[in-house]
């Protein structure tokens, strides 16, 4: 499919990987656009990988119909192009929400004291603040309540639908004989206030170790953990991501 710009309004918001644009015929949608580029270290190391934009947006529906499916609200409505989802308009919560099932990673680090693939049940949620120039500090919910960006009662509800998230995605995962081993996720308000999963969830957004092996990991740890950006690494890299694209089409919720 081709690229749909011709049917985008004005240019809302753009990040890192992705752009905003109006919807013309309905101010209650917007379109969500990606970019091929792959950050790490709050944006320090960045690189284009070619059709990286087309991968993360196959993945991000194929994951959000699911979700759907399983009675989770998203902001998700369709896919457009090869690079273009239409979502509901939401403002979005400048927190993200964190479901841990295995210590690996950061948080070892601000727990060393932890051992890594020590298993959280239930699984252990963290916020974050999205800031990168103070590098996304850790923020606890009397400070996310005190700032104004939610309400407690908001706080449980991103809490249980985490939780919910996780559960639907990690029963998925295991029906490829995948561990879901954390993920990232954000939440947005509509103009009436509901609030619902947002953004994007793709290969950035979680770790994933075939068979429960760490050294067979599909995500974007890969490029995080690179000594030197080559193109072969980076090819690599999306080789990986086109394999998830692949798989998360074929997601079972058993």
């Amino acid at each position: 499919m081709t690229n749909s710009n011709a049917l985008f309004g004005s240019l809302l918001t753009e990040g890192k990987t992705k752009k905003i644009y109006a919807y013309p015929e309905d101010d209650t949608l917007v379109y969500m656009v990606g970019k091929d580029q792959i950050t790490a270290g709050d944006g320090a190391r960045r690189n284009v990988i070619a059709g990286k934009s087309r991968l993360s947006t196959i993945t991000t529906a194929n994951v959000f119909r699911l979700l759907n499916e399983n009675g989770i609200s998203t902001h998700f409505v369709k896919k457009v192009d090869d690079t273009t989802l239409l979502v509901k308009r939401c403002d979005m919560l400048p927190i993200e929400h964190v479901q841990r099932r295995i210590a690996t990673g950061s948080y070892l680090k601000r727990h060393p004291e932890i051992s890594e693939g020590t298993r959280f049940d239930p699984v252990l949620i963290e916020t974050f603040l999205k800031d990168d120039a103070r590098h996304d500090p850790q923020i606890e919910a009397s400070d996310i309540i005190a700032s104004g960006i939610a309400s407690a009662n908001e706080i449980d509800w991103m809490a249980r639908e985490g939780r919910r998230v996780f559960d639907v995605l990690e029963r998925a995962w295991r029906s490829a004989d995948v561990t879901l081993v954390d993920l990232k996720i954000e939440f947005g308000r509509d103009p009436q206030g509901n609030m619902m999963v947002a953004d994007v969830i793709d290969n950035d957004s979680w770790r994933l170790w075939p068979g429960g092996d760490k050294s067979r990991m599909l995500d974007k740890q890969v490029y995080r953990n690179l000594q030197d950006v080559t193109p072969a690494a980076l090819q690599d890299i999306a080789d990986r991501y086109a394999l998830v694209a692949d798989l998360t089409g074929k997601l079972k919720v058993n």
